[in-house]
């Protein structure tokens, strides 16, 4: 009997992210930039499974901002639902899931593997990995030297909820002749405390789960555990989530899988 693939793709509206799986593992994983049009996105993963040998026996979920696009789906699952699966598949308990996008911030309660509640923050990039962008842009950084640079400096206050006015008194401080170490910083402990307000008006219950692109930051999950007084349990597929919940919809019931 032929192998049988379970594919989940995340289209994010920054990267998008692709796991499969089959019945006894985990045995691909990838990551691309989303760009300006999600369907070409899916198309172009659709391409890349195939060169990888993934074209037949497949089944196919689609989670994410772009998952309408994803048009050879055999399934089209909502993000809460992807994300609360697959945290719950990395972390083997419940607890509070943080997960930072591109353009919104999820928090998400656990109960015996099952979302008990949600509250998501998608109508301002403020606190999300976009902020973290136009500031690194602004800058004349990467995300990489960003987090380098903010590691080395002492924050300043970013107050404004809104990017546009965020952006701008960063401006202000680079005319005023701040230290870029400073102002890194200042970016990135604003986007934590954003996070933190979100999380906190949701509720922290149990242990807290990272996941998205920044649960691959060892300077912000430090400073996350700090404001929090909490121990912040990252994975190194954490950025998969979604695309793990997805795939794992398509598996027979009770089947399980180990992410070490």
């Amino acid at each position: 009997m032929d192998k049988q693939y379970y594919i989940g793709i995340d289209i994010g509206s920054t990267a998008s992210k692709v796991i499969v799986m089959d019945d006894e593992r985990l045995i691909d994983s990838f990551c691309l930039p989303t760009g300006w049009n999600s369907k070409e996105t899916a198309n172009t993963i659709y391409q890349k499974l195939k060169e990888k040998g993934f074209s037949d026996n497949i089944s196919c979920a689609a989670t994410g901002y772009g998952r309408i696009c994803v048009e050879y789906a055999d399934k089209v699952i909502t993000e809460i639902t992807c994300h609360a699966k697959g945290a719950y598949a990395l972390f083997s308990q419940d607890g509070t899931i943080i997960d930072i996008g591109g353009q919104d911030t999820k928090i998400i309660s656990l109960e015996s593997g099952m979302v008990k509640d949600f509250l998501m923050n998608d109508k301002c990039a403020a606190g999300t990995g976009k902020f973290i962008e136009v500031m690194a842009n602004r800058l004349g950084t990467d995300f990489e030297e960003l987090y380098y640079l903010a590691s080395n400096g002492e924050p300043l206050s970013i107050s404004s909820m809104c990017t546009v006015f965020a952006e701008s008194e960063v401006i202000s401080y680079i005319g005023s002749g701040e230290k870029r170490e400073n102002i890194a910083a200042g970016v990135i402990d604003s986007v934590a405390n954003k996070v933190i307000n979100l999380a906190k008006k949701h509720g922290l219950h149990g242990e807290i789960m990272l996941t998205g692109g920044l649960s691959y930051t060892p300077y912000f999950i430090e400073l996350m555990s700090e404001k929090t007084g909490r121990q912040i349990h990252t994975h190194p597929l954490g950025r998969y989530a979604g695309a793990i919940g997805a795939a794992i919809s398509l598996r027979p019931k009770n089947s399980t899988i180990c992410f070490g």
